[in-house]
């Protein structure tokens, strides 16, 4: 029996099947980040008064979800080599959720601090790596640069449509007058977009079972197996230090993201609302710019527009950190703001469909993302501070600039990191049999 449903899951997918597939990648693969992040992103100025925290505090979360994360991507990616991605994605969706149920009794600071610890192994150990290999995997040898643009675009299509979804429910449940809602009417609020978040979550996790493969496909089951000599030769190729470069300055960017409605807030004095809005405004842009790039990448080259997208990036940042922006320049701060967003979620679409361009061997792809995790996801750590430190410290519109010139200064660097990547790589054959 046993042998049967190997040889069953092993045909390669119909048409159909490899949509539902993506479907459950995608939506998994956005679902089990709501709570940590897309939640704090959307509602950060009401998640502050809620739950009575500074910039500063909810930094010390995040940093707490950050230093978990980092050990856990060196445990993810051996486990992304040994397990299906079914069972490993569905078991951290569930975990996540329970984590969820607990964010829903308002926990003290010290509490919340376990809960992003604890969410910091849910999400990476359990999921991260597994996700990677699971996309790169369905992409094959000539679509990488799409796979992963339709997992990421689709991720953000999900995140920017359950995102309009809670601010409308949240605003649902305070009065006309939104400035005159009581603190308690606040949190009765907060605590159902916290449950909708829960379900959600749980959601996802059905839908790994019902459409991810048991086991891994054909083109998987004949690799070569691990060992300590494929691990070390990772370990040891310039270009793989060099993506983990690329990733840091383009994940710097993207946890600036956090600070979009915050600044719509104080620097534009928008209600709460509508800074709101804002955070998910930026979340609309990247399913156009996360599929475009994985698409042009397979066109043109992943480290071509890799370079176009820090550009962008640049560009953006270096006006937010302008003392220009003022509470008068509602419409050039938007489209400020998508320049930023396109750039940020089309490197996020590029992250790891590099890995094809710079011959890293599919057999080792759960290693080779732990190992550019590990360091490409710092931010996790300093960038909550960071922020936190600089947004405390200039109240206002001087601590927003001083975020985001801290953005562009990571993109320069990002970019500098991209050309040469493009110098060390080569063309080579490939080296699977090797290992």
């Amino acid at each position: 029996m046993t042998a049967q449903v190997a040889q069953h899951d092993s045909i390669e997918p119909t048409p159909l099947r490899r949509i539902l597939m993506m479907v459950a990648l995608v939506v998994a693969g956005e679902a089990v980040f709501f709570l940590p992040f897309v939640f704090p992103r959307v509602f950060r100025p009401t998640i502050l008064e809620v739950f009575n925290l500074s910039n500063t505090e909810l930094g010390e979360a995040f940093a707490c979800y950050g230093l978990v994360a980092m050990a856990a991507y060196a445990l993810g990616g051996p486990l992304a080599d040994l397990f299906s991605p079914r069972r490993l994605l569905a078991i951290a969706l569930v975990s996540t959720a329970v984590g969820g149920v607990v964010l829903w009794c308002i926990p003290s600071l010290q509490t919340l601090k376990w809960i992003y610890g604890y969410w910091g192994f849910t999400t990476i150990a359990l999921f991260w790596s597994a996700l990677i290999r699971a996309t790169r995997e369905w992409g094959g040898q000539f679509s990488q640069g799409a796979a992963f643009g339709l997992l990421d675009g689709g991720r953000g299509l999900f995140a920017a449509a359950t995102g309009s979804v809670l601010v409308a429910i949240y605003a649902s449940l305070l009065p006309y007058q939104i400035e005159s809602a009581s603190l308690a009417t606040r949190t009765v609020a907060l605590k159902r977009v916290i449950l909708v978040i829960v379900i959600i979550t749980v959601g996802a996790a059905m839908l790994t079972v019902l459409f991810l493969p048991k086991h891994t496909p054909a083109a998987a089951a004949n690799r070569p197996k691990m060992t300590l000599r494929g691990m070390l030769h990772i370990a040891t190729m310039p270009v793989v230090w060099l993506q983990a470069i690329i990733i840091i300055c383009a994940y710097v960017g993207y946890k600036a993201t956090d600070d979009f409605s915050l600044y719509a807030k104080e620097v534009l004095h928008v209600n709460e609302v509508e800074a709101a809005k804002i955070g998910t405004y930026s979340l609309w842009m990247r399913p156009p710019a996360a599929i475009a790039a994985g698409f042009l990448a397979d066109r043109f080259s992943v480290t071509k527009i890799t370079i176009a997208s820090f550009l962008l990036l640049i560009a953006g940042s270096a006006v937010l950190a302008t003392p220009t922006m003022t509470g008068s320049m509602y419409v050039p701060y938007m489209l400020t703001v998508v320049c930023a967003s396109l750039g940020i979620c089309a490197l996020r679409g590029l992250y790891y469909a590099v890995m094809e361009e710079i011959h890293v061997p599919l057999a080792f792809t759960g290693s080779a993302v732990g190992l550019v995790s590990v360091i490409g996801y710092t931010p996790d750590v300093f960038m909550g501070p960071a922020m936190g430190y600089l947004l405390d410290r200039s109240p206002g519109a001087g601590g927003h600039r001083d975020v985001f010139l801290m953005v562009a200064a990571f993109a320069v660097v990002g970019l500098i990191a991209t050309v040469m990547l493009i110098r060390f790589n080569r063309p080579q054959t490939s080296i699977d049999s090797d290992l």
